[in-house]
């Protein structure tokens, strides 16, 4: 019976990646290198590396993936150490804010960023307020170097993802290799790049990936600054003549091909498999408290980071609340009714149903497909069970960006999914898109949950005469629901923010999404900006809800969620 159902499952999640993922990306390297006749090309490939504007698309792109990347690094690292290794005041409230900026997507955040540091913004006013610039000077601090705005969004928004991964790196890192070294003469920093940081290589590499991928094809930050030297923008722009336009294919395929050959070199050279370590629990090692300034400086490191972090946030905040904001520090007058109108607009109402719709139906396949997935991998012997696992898995490691565009490439008229067709009615894809893409994050969870199950309860059960998918049910199953709400709630919040997918394939105002409906508003003039801000706000209260729940359940494990 369980070779049965291994073997069902296996062939299903075969047939399903087949169908929506292995298929999009088929379409989408036969629409950049084959030409009408369908013979083999690389015309299209050849004419877009020549044409400089796709050239500096593509450098701008990786260059702002670099440089993301880099200030995320830069701040989860330092986070990261103090937080395994000291115990601080405020510890334990400071570890949870660290968490907020996942709570609003990057491109939301932006609106609220944009009007602190605009022309007639926030800082300006308070630079004049206190005598460093004249009264009506004016100078827009990102629109004079939009990439670096960018980059910064980007880095405050993602850095939590590289900070929960180098949290449980560091958790499982055996003390007796550090104290090891240390009794050799090998202390301080030297001990740290010689000896920690290749125990969490992998760690690095798993979060660092996630955010160097999210950022080289982010889409919705670049749109909300208006600056599209990028690929991202530059495909989706070009969907508009996808039918009889072969170069957004190219396109297409080279982000493709570029993030793959990125992400192998970087599995490569950082991501080999951890060394073979003891539990933590077999050692004396542990938080060490610090005394007095020490242990405040910890404090005061974590809250400044957050408190830049929270800029975004707070920005979008005040912007909901504002009837209006020009050339003051603070909004001269508050108001409730942007929050009245996102509630109550003609188009945010249908897109919160439409949201919550595809998020639940998204979340549900995911559930089953990541039950029976982790089930496979970790309970059975069946051969080629690491393919599934990889399948599984990698979606994180291909772009949403080149996976919507896929879609819309495969339900073409004329194609065999063309009855899937977003134009009339996205429903379908939009679901299909959402639960290959948070796939990963419930297979990780369950895997953990079956990992920290032992077998023996099962077989227990068995020997007494319950089938082997029954015992899974009614024993294994409640005992990890922790993991397996965890990674729902991940996979259901993460759909309702969906920003690639959402923009792309959901092009009737009927079936707009959230997201796609804070990026209308935006556009909007007069007060739209407001109520975007004030839509945003309802989805980080609801994101941070879900985000609370998680830590609460998963604790320091959160961090595997987010792996590769």
């Amino acid at each position: 019976m369980s070779q049965a159902f291994a073997r069902g499952v296996f062939l299903l999640t075969a047939l399903f990646f087949a169908a929506f993922f292995v298929w999009p990306i088929v379409q989408i390297l036969q629409g950049g290198f084959f030409d009408a006749d369908g013979r083999p090309t690389l015309a299209y490939l050849g004419a877009v590396l020549a044409d400089p504007i796709y050239r500096d698309g593509l450098w701008n792109s990786l260059m702002l993936a670099v440089a993301s990347t880099a200030l995320s690094f830069a701040l989860a690292m330092p986070l990261a150490f103090a937080a395994d290794r000291f115990a601080f005041p405020g510890k334990g409230l400071l570890s949870s804010l660290i968490l907020i900026p996942m709570i609003l997507p990057p491109f939301v955040g932006a609106i609220g960023l944009k009007q602190i540091f605009g022309q007639y913004g926030a800082l300006n006013a308070f630079l004049a307020q206190i005598g460093l610039v004249p009264d009506g000077w004016t100078y827009d601090w990102f629109a004079a170097s939009p990439f670096w705005g960018i980059a910064i969004i980007n880095a405050l928004s993602l850095y939590p993802i590289i900070y929960l991964n180098t949290v449980a790196a560091l958790a499982n890192v055996d003390p007796a290799m550090e104290e090891a070294a240390e009794n050799l003469g090998c202390t301080g920093l030297r001990r740290f790049c010689k000896v920690t940081l290749p125990l969490i290589r992998p760690g690095l590499f798993a979060g660092g990936t996630i955010v160097f991928i999210w950022a080289f094809t982010e889409l919705g930050v670049p749109l909300i600054f208006d600056y599209p030297r990028v690929t991202s923008v530059q495909i989706f722009h070009g969907l508009k003549d996808i039918g009889g336009n072969p170069f957004p294919y190219a396109l297409v395929a080279v982000l493709l091909a570029s993030t793959t050959i990125l992400y192998l070199l970087g599995k490569v050279v950082f991501g080999r498999q951890g060394h073979a370590m003891m539990s933590k629990a077999g050692s004396t090692g542990g938080a060490r408290t610090l005394p007095g300034a020490a242990g405040w400086a910890c404090t005061a490191l974590f809250a400044g980071v957050t408190g830049i972090a929270v800029l975004p946030h707070l920005g979008v905040v005040l912007m909901a609340f504002a009837q209006d904001w020009y050339g003051s520090v603070l909004p001269a007058e508050f108001t409730l009714q942007n929050f009245e109108i996102a509630l109550g607009h003609d188009l945010t109402v249908p897109a919160i149903a439409n949201s919550l719709k595809f998020a639940a139906a998204s979340t549900v396949i995911d559930v089953i497909l990541g039950i029976a997935i982790a089930y496979v991998v970790v309970r059975t012997k069946l051969r080629g069970r690491q393919i599934l696992d990889f399948l599984a898995m990698m979606p994180l490691a291909v772009p949403g960006l080149v996976m919507a565009f896929g879609y819309l490439a495969m339900s073409q008229e004329g194609k065999f999914f063309a009855f899937l067709n977003p134009i009339e009615n996205p429903t379908v894809l939009l679901i299909i898109a959402y639960s290959v893409r948070r796939l990963p994050y419930v297979v990780r969870s369950a895997s953990a949950g079956f990992e920290q199950t032992s077998v023996t309860l099962e077989e227990a059960a068995q020997n007494l005469g319950c089938p082997p998918l029954k015992a899974t049910l009614k024993i294994t199953l409640p005992l990890i629901a922790a993991n397996l709400i965890a990674g729902g709630l991940l996979a259901f919040s993460f759909a309702m923010l969906e920003v690639s997918d959402s923009l792309i394939l959901a092009q009737k105002q009927a079936y707009y999404p959230i997201t796609k409906a804070i990026l209308e508003l935006f556009q909007l003039l007069g007060d739209g900006q407001f109520v975007a801000s004030a839509l945003g706000v309802w989805a980080m209260v609801f994101l941070g809800t879900t985000i609370i729940g998680m830590t609460v359940l998963m604790g320091k494990k959160l961090g595997a969620i987010f792996r590769v």
